[in-house]
């Protein structure tokens, strides 16, 4: 094998490396798209359905603190960690915490919803975001309800 193999094989992998990274970008950017498509649906529902609102609180990352935020909405999980705010964005409410944090509050920015909650962690639970969603507008911890409107299909 040559110099000029050797470069040629290089550059092979190169262009299968960015277009393996370039086809994860593109899946990425159509689940966070058909996320934030769950996301509204849900809002527009939940306030077509009056489902009350909550003042959302984060907690700190030991699991310990709890903050104040200036966001208004829904929890999405039991743990009190994911929400879906009024104006239709995702949080994690999770934050560094802390005596200024304490005092003044958080403001936890929004972030990509994912399809499926929890995928990767290492408890192993995961649970699609459309699940959640719906059970949440049921106000139930089973599916089945008769009287849900459909979600969109991912």
């Amino acid at each position: 094998m040559g110099e000029g193999d050797d470069r040629e094989w290089r550059e092979r992998q190169q262009r299968a490396v960015r277009a393996h990274a370039d086809a994860e970008a593109r899946r990425r950017a159509a689940e966070q798209a058909q996320a934030a498509e769950l996301v509204a649906w849900f809002v527009a529902e939940a306030t077509r359905r009056g489902l009350p609102t909550t003042r959302l609180v984060a907690r700190g990352y030991d699991g310990r603190g709890r903050y104040r935020t200036r966001l208004t909405g829904w929890y999405v999980d039991r743990a009190g960690t994911r929400a879906v705010d009024t104006a239709g964005r995702f949080h994690l409410l999770t934050v560094p915490g802390g005596l200024r944090a304490r005092l003044f509050g958080v403001d936890p920015q929004p972030s990509p919803a994912p399809l499926v909650v929890g995928a990767g962690g290492r408890d192993g639970e995961s649970i699609p975001l459309r699940t959640l969603l719906t059970r949440l507008l049921d106000g139930t911890d089973e599916p089945g309800s008769t009287t849900r409107a459909a979600a969109p299909e991912a």
